[in-house]
């Protein structure tokens, strides 16, 4: 089945700030990713902040799961290693599908920029209830590289051969009529 007719399509994204120490003004890495998605036509939703721990972390991402209006999750930090670091385990367990390659390209694209370091991250992504959740480093160096070298052109209907478009939810469906 062809895509003939591709087009861009503004989505409705909620970011997610995942750690022990941001605030609204210090969090520079969810702001770059609100600011990019927004910038490239589509809608922030919803922006939070919530601190590293495994069942706040999956409360949250299951609201924008649960949410028909929001199609894309962008989560940054909780990756690494310390003991503290927990969002692959709370958000891995709501996937449906997993994105295996988005982690390993992001590792791929990373090594040019931070070497061997790169196998710290444990960047992942998946699909759950028509949402495709990206989780990258807390890093602002990271998210830059994860939306610019990945997460952007997935989130672009005009990109080929393929992009998530198709498995999204479509957010501005009208409600069923009723047959009364």
């Amino acid at each position: 089945m062809g895509h003939a007719n591709k087009q861009f399509v503004s989505l409705n994204i909620a970011v997610l700030t995942v750690s022990d120490t941001r605030d609204r003004a210090s969090d520079t890495s969810g702001e770059y990713l609100a600011l990019s998605a927004s910038d490239d036509g589509h809608k922030i939703l919803r922006r939070d902040i919530v601190i590293d721990d495994i069942y706040l972390i999956r409360s949250k991402v299951s609201d924008y799961i649960a949410d028909s209006q929001i199609q894309a999750i962008l989560i940054t930090g909780g990756t690494g290693f310390t003991h503290r670091d927990s969002t692959p385990e709370a958000v891995s367990v709501l996937f449906d599908k997993e994105v295996e390659g988005f982690g390993e390209l992001f590792r791929q694209i990373s090594y040019t920029e931070i070497g061997t370091s790169t196998i710290q991250s444990r960047a992942l992504a998946g699909l759950a209830n028509n949402t495709v959740i990206f989780c990258m480093p807390g890093s602002t160096g990271a998210c830059k590289t994860a939306y610019n070298g990945i997460i952007k052109a997935q989130l672009d209907g005009a990109q080929g051969p393929c992009n998530f478009i198709p498995h999204l939810k479509v957010a501005d469906a009208q409600a069923c009529e009723s047959r009364g």
